[in-house]
């Protein structure tokens, strides 16, 4: 199902990152980092509510607006019943949607604020997602302090708070159009393969995009993935060259956010705040400069938990797509 938008724009966005983005090569890209995993707080559960929040004061000062500006806050993270989101909700007062698509919420979340907007049932709508890599390497896999080995194939949890501000106000850029994707299960059982889980959804829903829109992918100047990884992200290429499709302009946040060589990552990011780390900074700069007119986000998320893991399941995902057009 694909909505077409006259009148949603970006305001502005901000990025908040810790030690791993800080030394990547779109760390130029952040408002902020942090050198260490704790952020001058007691847990990594407490410093995630904190890059969370770090990311929305920044974007506020960026826009000049405070919190009774607001309409309506739309958030959504990682940590069990999305409790990041409730806790900055909860201080900043303002109405508040929880919402949960795994590494894919940013595009869920825009998709509802972008409808809000364009049916005038908001003006201003603050969308925020966080992810802290050592929290969700406790709640999903083990802690890092367990030593664990993990696979080549396993996607690094990005640490960053990312917000970004749609609004009825003409800006540079648009929210051309957004695509609400369905669940795909391949069968996949591996928790670790998470570019293999989620290709599928990301294949369908720009397959759907495409045929609702009645374009070619050659309409846009740039496809980017959410977080499938290196492996992941070859595996939808050999999907979408099967639908004869082909995947020139296009690249995977988790890939580029990275120094795959050099940093310990494995085959690159994830989570929920992977996707907007790279389209809220490097993208919409490019956008903003001219270099980009036309571009398709499409973040992608793994819907399990550790129980239904534990228990053999085959793992579900989802994605949506999001267009995002330079106003001429």
């Amino acid at each position: 199902m694909t909505y077409k938008y006259k009148n949603v724009y970006i305001k502005d966005s901000a990025l908040v990152g810790g030690k791993y983005e800080q030394e990547g090569p779109l760390k130029s890209f952040f408002d902020k980092t942090y050198k260490d995993f704790y952020f001058g707080e007691a847990t990594f559960e407490q410093a995630e509510v904190k890059i969370m929040k770090d990311s929305i004061d920044v974007l506020l000062n960026k826009v000049n607006k405070k919190t009774s500006d607001l309409d309506l806050f739309i958030a959504g993270d990682l940590s069990n019943q999305i409790v990041t989101s409730n806790y900055v909700a909860r201080d900043l007062n303002i109405p508040y949607l929880g919402v949960y698509n795994a590494c894919s919420t940013s595009a869920e979340a825009i998709l509802i604020a972008s409808n809000m907007i364009d049916a005038k049932q908001a003006s201003n709508v603050l969308v925020s997602v966080s992810a802290h890599n050592l929290m969700a390497e406790k709640q999903f896999r083990f802690p890092t302090e367990y030593g664990g080995n993990k696979l080549k194939y396993t996607t690094f949890t990005v640490t960053c708070g990312a917000s970004i501000l749609l609004t009825n106000e003409k800006s540079k850029i648009r929210v051309e159009s957004a695509t609400l994707g369905k669940v795909n299960d391949m069968g996949v059982t591996d928790v670790n393969n998470m570019g293999g889980v989620m290709a599928p959804g990301a294949c369908d829903v720009i397959l759907t995009h495409l045929k609702e829109t009645n374009r070619d992918i050659s309409y846009y100047d740039f496809v980017l993935t959410g977080d499938l990884g290196l492996y992941g992200k070859e595996i939808l290429k050999e999907l979408m060259s099967k639908n004869n499709v082909n995947l020139d302009k296009y690249n995977d946040a988790g890939v580029m956010l990275y120094d795959l060589k050099n940093q310990d990552v494995f085959a690159g990011g994830s989570g929920p705040s992977c996707g907007p780390s790279v389209l809220y900074g490097f993208i919409l700069d490019n956008m903003k400069k001219g270099k980009m007119k036309r571009v398709l986000y499409v973040p992608t998320g793994a819907l399990m938990n550790t129980t239904m893991v534990n228990q053999k399941m085959t793992i579900p995902c989802i994605s949506h797509a999001i267009s995002l057009e330079v106003v001429e």
